[in-house]
């Protein structure tokens, strides 16, 4: 399959997880999803990931954001090492955690690099929206553990861009002032923006967030 891009329709799939069997876009319902993969179970960098994701529930939960992992890995598998991240993580996987043995998602994701490893996926994030469309990408080596703060970042980013003309900036964090998008002209803005703004070029034009 090729390369799934920005915009594409995130592929459906039935898959047994760790909750029970579940159809995926039936699964997402009118929420955001981050679905993420892992290269194997009883790895020590994906221990770390799945029980910083299981802290983090309640912050996506917030955002209307479900999430679920995938590994090439059995069931039995899966559950076994669910106990090994709960003891050493501190915590409680709360999610599901998609067993992929046959390797059917991975290569609907294009989650195996061949050039990384003819086995193991790579660590790939995909955050999708309500729509079921494919609205960020994300791929790691397998040595290097993901960063979830801006996985949350990236999707207060979406949230807020999809219901108002704006746009984040570098570094941009909830709650910081936002660029009006080029497309709004000046004659616009007091009405889109009543919170005021800032043009600092004809094109580089700042208000603060307007969903706060």
């Amino acid at each position: 399959m090729s390369t799934l891009r920005l915009g594409d329709i995130a592929p459906d799939f039935h898959a047994e997880t760790t909750e029970g069997p579940i159809n995926f876009h039936e699964w997402l319902g009118d929420s955001w999803g981050v679905l993420f993969s892992h290269p194997a179970d009883f790895t020590p960098v994906c221990t770390t990931e799945l029980g910083t994701v299981a802290n983090y529930v309640p912050e996506f939960k917030k955002r209307n954001t479900k999430v679920i992992a995938l590994s090439v890995d059995g069931l039995e598998s899966h559950k076994l090492w669910i106990k090994d991240i709960n003891e050493t993580q501190n915590t409680t996987v709360n999610f599901p955690i998609i067993a992929d043995e046959d390797k059917k998602i991975a290569t609907l994701y294009d989650m195996l690099h061949p050039n990384a490893s003819e086995k193991f996926t790579v660590r790939s994030v995909f955050v999708i929206g309500p729509d079921k469309k494919i609205k960020l990408t994300l791929t790691y080596p397998a040595s290097t553990g993901r960063n979830f703060d801006e996985l949350l970042r990236v999707i207060d980013s979406l949230q807020l861009t999809a219901d108002y003309s704006v746009a984040t900036p570098a570094n941009w964090k909830d709650g910081q002032d936002v660029v009006i998008t080029p497309a709004v002209p000046d004659s616009d803005i007091p009405a889109k923006f009543p919170k005021g703004h800032t043009a600092i070029k004809p094109y580089l034009r700042l208000t603060p967030q307007p969903n706060k």
